[in-house]
């Protein structure tokens, strides 16, 4: 019984690198989105 629950404990504890991973690639993505599309068509006005 123990090899099943120490299965299931270390499934649980797995899927939160993985969650997280997946989240901060999103952030990356829409970031790198917005700094190489969105960025040059607004460039800063040099005073």
């Amino acid at each position: 019984m123990t090899p099943m629950l120490t299965a299931v404990v270390w499934h649980f504890w797995l899927a939160v690198p993985l969650a997280a991973s997946a989240i901060l690639w999103v952030i990356a993505t829409v970031l790198g989105y917005f700094m190489n599309v969105t960025r040059p068509k607004y460039p800063k006005s040099e005073q």
